[in-house]
C-alpha cells in the first residue's frame, strides 16, 4: 500500500513538473486555437465551391487534424485559397505539434541539470518521509551526516560573506 501511495505521489509530481516546467500546456492551447481558426478558414474558403469535399465545419475540423498529423487521409481542399490556408496550417501545425513533443521531453529531462538544488531538496524531502523505517544506528549515522552538512553550510556562508578584496 505504501509503494502504491508513493508511486501515485511521484506520478502527481511528474505531472506537476511537466505542467510547470515545460511548454506543453501553452503549446497545446496554441495548437487548438490555431486548429480551430485554420479549420474555419478552410470551411469558409470551400463553402461555395462546387464539388468541394469539405462541406461543413466538422469536415474542416477533421481535415485539420488529419492534415497536420501527416496521416495523409484528409480530403484535399479544392479552391486555391483553401489549398494555401491548408498548406500554411500543415507547416505550422506540424512544427507546433512535433516541436511541442520534443521541447517537452527535452525540457523535462534537462530540468534537473539546470536546478540541482531543487533535486537535492526533493531527495531530502523524500528521505525524511522514510525516517520511521530507520534503525537506531541508522538514525545516529543520519544525525552525524546532518551535523557535517550543517558545518559545511556554515563554512560556505562564511566564505560567501567575506568581502572581496580588489587587487
Amino acid at each position: 500500500m505504501m509503494k502504491k501511495r508513493l508511486s501515485h505521489k511521484r506520478f502527481k509530481r511528474f505531472v506537476s513538473d511537466v505542467y510547470t516546467h515545460t511548454p506543453v500546456t501553452r503549446m497545446v492551447l496554441l495548437l487548438v486555437i490555431l486548429w480551430l481558426g485554420f479549420s474555419f478558414g478552410i470551411y469558409l474558403a470551400e463553402q461555395n465551391v462546387p464539388a468541394a469535399a469539405i462541406t461543413s465545419y466538422s469536415d474542416a475540423l477533421y481535415w485539420g487534424v488529419a492534415a497536420f498529423s501527416t496521416a495523409g487521409i484528409a480530403d484535399t481542399p479544392t479552391s486555391g485559397t483553401a489549398q494555401l490556408i491548408g498548406g500554411v496550417w500543415i507547416v505550422i501545425g506540424s512544427i507546433l505539434f512535433f516541436g511541442t513533443i520534443v521541447a517537452t521531453v527535452t525540457t523535462y529531462f534537462m530540468r534537473p541539470m539546470q536546478r540541482p538544488h531543487k533535486k537535492i531538496i526533493e531527495t531530502i524531502e523524500y528521505n525524511l518521509e522514510q525516517l520511521d523505517n530507520l534503525e537506531i544506528e541508522e538514525l545516529d549515522l543520519l544525525r552525524n551526516t546532518v551535523d557535517s552538512l550543517i558545518e559545511h553550510v556554515e563554512q560556505l556562508k562564511a566564505r560567501h560573506s567575506k568581502p572581496v578584496v580588489e587587487q
